[in-house]
């Protein structure tokens, strides 16, 4: 009866390994990494002023002080055809959710951070140094758990939000990037991914919001066109489980070129 039942254990685990999809079975590489966090901010600024004051507060202050927290990336971006006064993008990875949470306490400690900071924190209310400040917390998907920093040299980014109808649309259309295979043709096809993050909290949830990268506007445009003529892609887009139309409700996208001192 022993030798049966492991007989029948062995026949099903051999049978579901078989079955596996090239995607499914990289979840098992993607298993061991742990998964982790992003914060995205996006300031908005008034002016030149405003934008050169928060500049150098991210430059000079806030990146090292992050990096020393143990962030090995933090992503600074403008937008690449701003209409009037640019928006200052910040993508900064943390290890972990712990990482996040400990971040304001460890920033206050940190004289060093506190002193190179110090126009910025105390900028008078009658000129201070913007608008206001949007913020996200991300999860990274379980299929790309960490942020891949490309290359230094010139490039574009393009940041793109998925938002959904209901959370449950929210997270098939998640699977679809995940299980369905959807990251692994966004490599394959040159639609170089950064980062794919599940927006825990911010603004317009239910979404997702992810980064790709180009050396151009041209690459962006034949890259999108390779994908969209995929056949892998054509066979899990024309699955109705994943039908854009149940699963997305709007797409928002803006393209960003990096900072001189972006570590992204």
């Amino acid at each position: 009866m022993m030798k049966r039942r492991r007989f029948i254990q062995s026949s099903f685990i051999a049978g579901t390994s078989a079955a596996l999809s090239p995607a499914t079975a990289l979840s098992a590489d993607a298993a061991k990494k742990k998964q982790e966090f992003y914060e995205l901010r996006v300031y908005t600024l008034k002016d030149e002023a405003q934008q050169r004051l928060t500049e150098a507060y991210l430059s000079q202050a806030y990146i090292p002080a992050i990096n020393r927290q143990g962030s090995k990336y933090v992503g600074v971006f403008t937008e690449l055809k701003p209409e009037g006064q640019t928006k200052v993008y910040v993508v900064t990875q943390f290890p972990s959710l712990e990482n996040f949470t400990a971040m304001d306490v460890n920033l206050a400690k940190d004289i060093q951070y506190q002193q190179v900071a110090s126009d910025y924190l105390t900028a008078p209310a009658d000129a201070p140094a913007y608008v206001r400040i949007q913020s996200s917390l991300l999860k990274a998907f379980s299929f790309m758990p960490n942020l891949v920093a490309p290359g230094q040299k010139e490039r574009i980014f393009e940041l793109r939000r998925y938002e959904s109808p209901t959370e449950y649309a929210s997270k098939k259309k998640i699977e679809m990037f995940n299980e369905g295979g959807e990251i692994e043709i966004f490599k394959k096809t040159g639609l170089t991914p950064v980062f794919f993050g599940e927006v825990l909290i911010g603004d317009s949830r239910p979404n997702l919001t992810y980064m790709i990268t180009f050396d151009n506007m041209e690459a962006h445009d034949r890259n999108w066109k390779t994908f969209g003529s995929d056949a892998e892609w054509k066979r899990i887009s024309s699955m109705e489980e994943y039908a854009d139309k149940k699963l997305i409700s709007k797409i928002v996208r803006t393209f960003l070129k990096p900072a001189s001192y972006s570590q992204i």
